[in-house]
């Protein structure tokens, strides 16, 4: 074992601060802390151990290198050991891996390839990231697996491309995978998608994953979803995927994208309290270890809206926190406390864009949280506009009070402008009357004058004050058993596509033939329909001031399609009218 270096108390003072800070982990957290911390003290010693080459790049750009679009790998470098030392004095050590904590002698035991030596601290930030989950799959040993977590990943993955891969399966359908599986087909691959849940983007609620799933298969994607892969057949040729329904998939390479868990054993066995492997922090970043601090992917967050607690592997989160921990460090009387993450995050899948924040169905349902749903389809900007297109929007909000507590939507454009209002709104409690009250920019090329998020409060809260009722496409059959359908589109939509049994009836129309309606409806429910939900909240109006139990069906037929995927080709009938 090399010389334990000085410990901390032999150097000369720090100003008020440590002396010395050693960061464990570079890229996101751990670079944002050293960079932080250096602005904020000039005498500081400031060591970074990077057990990787590379210690600060940008690891959400590697899909878009394997795809092609980025071309000199190193474009991926933001920053380097010398360009650190140079423009901030930071002692950067790459191929350094950090294998023992002393937490009472202050000390951290690394290795390299010039032996193993004790680095000492007076402040320790803990940033080593997640690593890719292996899971317990015969056969992913084989050398044809990849994953795509570091630059050196995404440099294999290329050359596995040059130099001739023509079949690629990818396990995971998870922003990762999905974002690997585009790559891919740019690149001239055939791909397949090995997913156990039932759609593409599991975090994403099935109406708005459905269209990611159309998307992916269009770029000529084949997507497995439902099923898990029971292991990894390695030949000489090529490797097989074999699935447990039977399916064989060829495979020049296998990307490796079914989750990450917390990189922190390590710092676990030393008495670091963490939950499922994620370091316990406070709201300043503290461990439970005095003099140690952690920040990203391997630390526990609070759910916000939920309360959950799990970890958020995500690059602005981690950026903020490592700021914030350097504040503490340095400025403890003033630090602010690292708020919890809403989760946004946003994705390209070929021309669409997929993005949420907040919570999601699932997660609502497991906390217990009454909520009620919207659905909206409205343009991103004006109509009239050349190249108008739909925003596809769903929101949760709280039954009683209205908060938002979580969105989604998924669009060829405009996406991105409208879940980062829509987190920003969640991270405030906004309820769905603010949204109605937000002034935001609007110019034919970039909006309309009721914004999609102005719609979209409009819409939830006439839901909250019972102006409107909706009905939901995931109670279909229910509602064809015991209401009368009532679609309000016009005589051409209609024919081509209805639900059985549905009396067309064209909102404009309505009201001279609400006879008609009523005597068709025989005592029975009407449950509106039309294409996106605005005719049909109309028409709910019209029948409910006329004393019918309506609803109208949240997002229409454009969700209904969603939410019944291949099953709408044989509900909807395009027989003509009933």
């Amino acid at each position: 074992m090399a010389t334990t270096e000085n410990p901390p108390s032999d150097r000369p003072a720090a100003g008020t601060g440590p002396k010395r800070i050693v960061v464990v982990g570079g890229v996101a957290g751990g670079m944002s802390a050293a960079a932080r911390a250096r602005r904020l003290d000039e005498t500081a010693e400031i060591v970074v151990l990077e057990r990787g080459e590379h210690v600060s790049y940008a690891n959400c750009g590697l899909p878009y290198y394997v795809g092609g679009e980025i071309t000199d790998p190193a474009a991926l470098l933001v920053q380097t050991p010398e360009s650190l030392r140079a423009a901030l004095a930071l002692d950067v050590r790459t191929g350094h891996d950090v294998v023992g904590l002393d937490p009472r002698a202050r000390t951290v035991t690394v290795r390299s390839t010039a032996g193993t030596e004790q680095v000492a601290y007076d402040a320790l930030v803990l940033a080593p990231g997640a690593q890719a989950s292996r899971p317990p799959l015969p056969g992913l040993d084989s050398p044809r697996v990849r994953t795509l977590r570091t630059v050196p990943d995404a440099l294999e993955l290329r050359a596995a491309v040059r130099d001739g891969a023509r079949h690629a399966v990818v396990l995971g359908a998870g922003f990762i995978g999905v974002e690997a599986a585009e790559a891919l087909a740019q690149q001239g691959l055939e791909v397949a998608v090995v997913e156990l849940a039932p759609h593409p983007l599991p975090p994403f609620e099935d109406e708005l994953a459905q269209l990611v799933a159309d998307e992916l298969r269009r770029l000529g994607v084949a997507l497995h979803t439902g099923v898990a892969a029971e292991s990894v057949v390695h030949e000489a040729e090529r490797d097989t995927v074999v699935l447990a329904d039977g399916t064989r998939l060829a495979a020049d390479l296998v990307v490796l994208a079914t989750g990450v868990r917390p990189d922190t054993s390590v710092f676990e066995a030393a008495g670091v309290a963490c939950e499922r492997g994620a370091v316990v922090v406070d709201a300043h970043g503290r461990t439970s270890v005095p003099g140690v601090w952690a920040v990203g992917d391997a630390t526990v967050s609070t759910d916000p809206v939920t309360g959950a607690r799990r970890p958020v592997a995500l690059a602005g989160p981690a950026n903020r926190a490592g700021r914030l921990v350097a504040d503490d460090i340095l400025r403890p009387g003033t630090a602010r406390p690292i708020p919890d993450p809403v989760g946004t995050a946003i994705v390209r899948v070929g021309s669409l864009t997929a993005a949420l924040a907040g919570a999601n169905r699932a997660a609502l349902e497991t906390a217990g949280l009454a909520h009620r749903t919207v659905h909206l389809h409205p343009n991103q900007h004006a109509g009239y506009f050349p190249g108008a297109g739909q925003v596809h929007l769903l929101l949760h909000l709280g039954a009683d009070d209205g908060r938002l507590l979580g969105a989604q939507a998924v669009g060829a454009d405009g996406v991105d402008k409208r879940i980062d209002v829509l987190a920003t709104a969640i991270r405030a409690g906004m309820t769905a009357s603010d949204l109605i009250d937000l002034d935001l920019a609007y110019s034919p090329p970039y909006g309309q004058a009721k914004d999609p998020v102005n719609l979209a409060g409009m819409l939830a809260q006439n839901v909250l004050d019972g102006t409107l009722r909706l009905w939901y496409a995931q109670d279909v059959d229910a509602v064809l058993d015991d209401a009368l359908v009532l679609d309000v589109r016009s005589k051409a939509e209609f024919v081509t596509g209805h639900l059985p049994g549905a009396l067309n009836v064209p909102h404009t129309e309505l009201r001279e033939r609400l006879a008609e309606v009523r005597a068709e409806a025989a005592g029975r429910p009407v449950r509106v329909l039309c294409a996106s939900g605005v005719r049909s909240a109309i028409a709910h109006r019209v029948l409910t001031q006329s004393g019918l139990d309506s609803a109208s069906l949240s997002g229409g037929t454009l969700t209904l399609r969603a939410v019944l995927g291949p099953r709408a080709a044989e509900l909807l009938t395009a027989d003509g009218p009933a």
